[in-house]
């Protein structure tokens, strides 16, 4: 927490505040994660379990479960295997908002893609337009939805960012729980802001994007890949 002196033994303090409910989202942030690969951990899923929890999506997975958030093992061409989460990549040119015929699929000005589950028509074009598979369609009636991520049978969904969270001046779920094992493997932050630490690593280091051949440039970018 940042702290500006005013006077002698007078302090303000920058509080974390999210926007208000009818102040629009700004071009001028732009949400994204970096996710370091050399501190993610092959045998941990604490970033997938905590995703199923907060969105209301179910523990026990089928062949056709919605999974927002899911751990890949790629392999290079040296053999050495890497444990990958992949989820949306919060596209800037985003091919599912393009081919979404009713504009369910669609993008904030803070860079983060959404799916307005009320216009979805479930037609799933968006699933067979994203390159990293990292869209779901709800099969089965939903139960034990969450207030604020709502949820419906015979639409497409994805990561959200935890939108619900960040509009309040929080961090996703997924963020939080690599934070508590230790890993700290997922940073969340504004990639428009120099000063922001997730755009410091970003500078810094060597990061990558996947399928960066495409060039849509994700707000998800990748370290040790």
């Amino acid at each position: 927490m940042a702290g500006v002196t005013l006077a002698p033994g007078v302090t303000l303090f920058d509080l974390a505040h999210g926007r208000a409910p009818d102040e629009p989202a700004s071009s001028k942030v732009r949400w994204g994660m970096l996710v370091d690969l050399n501190r993610c951990a092959s045998d941990c899923d604490a970033c997938v379990t905590a995703c199923d929890r907060e969105n209301g999506l179910p523990s026990e997975k089928t062949a056709t479960s919605a999974q927002w958030i899911r751990k890949v093992e790629l392999k290079d061409l040296r053999g050495a295997t890497r444990s990958v989460p992949v989820m949306c990549q919060h596209c800037a040119d985003p091919p599912c908002v393009d081919v979404c015929p009713t504009g369910a699929s669609f993008k904030r000005a803070d860079g983060i893609v959404l799916v307005d589950r009320h216009t979805c028509i479930g037609c799933r074009y968006c699933m067979m337009a994203c390159p990293y598979k990292a869209r779901s369609f709800v099969h089965e009636p939903v139960t034990g939805q969450r207030p604020e991520v709502p949820r419906g049978k015979g639409c497409v969904e994805s990561c959200t960012l935890c939108v619900h969270r960040i509009d309040r001046g929080g961090i996703p779920a997924c963020v939080e729980a690599c934070e508590a094992t230790g890993h700290e493997a997922i940073l969340f932050g504004d990639l428009n802001d120099p000063h922001s630490e997730i755009a410091k690593r970003v500078a810094t280091y060597p990061t990558t994007a996947l399928r960066a051949d495409l060039k849509l440039d994700p707000g998800v970018r990748y370290q040790g890949l």
